[in-house]
């Protein structure tokens, strides 16, 4: 594998773990409501596994309201049983109809938990981006002296792989601060 391979395989590693991050933030709630709250959630409907997206539609009347509301009125039991089994920390209001679920607010004992869950997440990606670029440094050394290349240029492969990282380190970090900032906001 040339060089420039190796690069563009270890950049899609980091990519990859930037969007793991950006889905696990997803899920940490801040006291707003947003319909990716619930897009782990999965019911069992139909004889299946399933999303709620794909048995609902999921709308935001409120700054704190998730509305559900299914395509099919008999899954609507269904979906409840999901949520409760979610263990999201709202209690799903079921009217016939739709399926209300209340974001309440955050206390700020537990605004500081989600930071520091927040800064967790954030450091297991930059580990997992670490290691992939320790992967890739090896595999560019190895490739080298396998074809008797010069030390110069696996230094600077290995180089732009580190810069690289710091690159993508300095995007989590980013993430991270914004994510915190709207967890430690309150309204």
């Amino acid at each position: 594998m040339s060089f420039e391979e190796e690069m563009l395989e270890v950049e899609e590693h980091f990519e990859k773990s930037l969007d793991t991050l950006k889905r696990d933030f997803q899920r940490i709630r801040t006291g707003r409501a947003t319909p990716s709250m619930i897009d782990h959630v999965t019911v069992d409907a139909y004889g299946s596994s399933m999303r709620i997206q794909e048995l609902a539609g999921v709308s935001v009347p409120e700054p704190s309201q998730l509305v559900i509301k299914p395509w099919d009125k008999g899954t609507l039991k269904d979906i409840e049983k999901g949520l409760i089994a979610a263990e999201l920390g709202m209690a799903p209001q079921n009217d016939g109809e739709v399926i209300r679920l209340n974001v309440p607010p955050l206390s700020e004992e537990r605004r500081k938990q989600l930071a520091t869950e927040a800064k967790e997440l954030c450091e297991k990606c930059k580990i997992s981006m670490r290691n992939s670029r320790r992967e890739a440094i090896r595999a560019i050394e190895a490739s080298g002296k396998e074809n008797h290349l010069p030390e110069d240029d696996v230094k600077r492969a290995t180089e732009e792989v580190t810069e690289t990282l710091k690159q993508h380190e300095g995007k989590a970090e980013t993430m991270l601060k914004e994510k915190v900032d709207d967890i430690m906001s309150i309204g």
